[in-house]
C-alpha cells in the first residue's frame, strides 16, 4: 500500500505511548506515536539510524542529546546515529507525533 490516513491510524492508550506502523521497509519504518498526558519514550540511541520527531498535535518536550526543548503542531526534532532521543507529553492534552527512522533496526540483514 502507498497512501495510508495517518490520522485513522491515531489511537490512545491509558497505560501506555501507542506506536501504531503506517509503513515500513529495509530502508526505514514511519510510525504515529500517540501520548496521553503524562506518557513517554524514554530516551535511548540507535548507533546507526537518524529519527525524527514531526509534532501533529499536542506539544511535547524532546530531548536530543544533552539538549531539552519544547515542541508544538509544525515542528520537528531528529537526532544522528548514536545520539539519544526521547519525548515525553508533559501537557494537559493527547499528542500526535509522525516518527521515522532509516535505516530500519528492524530489518533482517542482506545475505
Amino acid at each position: 500500500m502507498s497512501f495510508v490516513d495517518a490520522r485513522a491510524a491515531v489511537r490512545f492508550a491509558a497505560d501506555k505511548m501507542q506506536k501504531v506502523n503506517l509503513f515500513e521497509t529495509p530502508h526505514m519504518f514511519c510510525d504515529v506515536y500517540c501520548l496521553e498526558p503524562g506518557q513517554a519514550q524514554k530516551p535511548h540511541a540507535h548507533p546507526e539510524a537518524t529519527k525524527f520527531y514531526f509534532v501533529l498535535e499536542g506539544r511535547v518536550r524532546a530531548t536530543l542529546g544533552s539538549e531539552t526543548r519544547e515542541l508544538g503542531p509544525g515542528e520537528l526534532a531528529w537526532s544522528a546515529p548514536g545520539e539519544a532521543h526521547g519525548v515525553e507529553n508533559l501537557s494537559g492534552q493527547r499528542a500526535v507525533l509522525l516518527v521515522a527512522m532509516g535505516p530500519n533496526p528492524n530489518a533482517s540483514p542482506r545475505a
